[in-house]
């Protein structure tokens, strides 16, 4: 088994739109490859990604 089959992965769901939030939100939106609305992404479950979704729950959901 190798690294990247080992390291989990979260769903992160971009729901709300970035209009009328303050730079750093979009910017974290963006960090995150969100580049339209009701988007689904995969990334890596580590505390930086935790970290970027703590900045904006509610402009994201985690699915898994």
């Amino acid at each position: 088994m190798s690294d990247t089959e080992a390291r989990s992965m979260i769903k992160i769901q971009y729901f709300r739109s970035k209009i009328c939030t303050p730079m750093k939100h979009k910017l974290v939106v963006k960090g995150l490859g969100f580049t339209r609305l009701n988007q689904i992404v995969e990334r890596e479950d580590t505390p930086s990604t935790r970290g970027m979704i703590k900045k904006i729950p509610h402009l994201v959901r985690v699915l898994s």
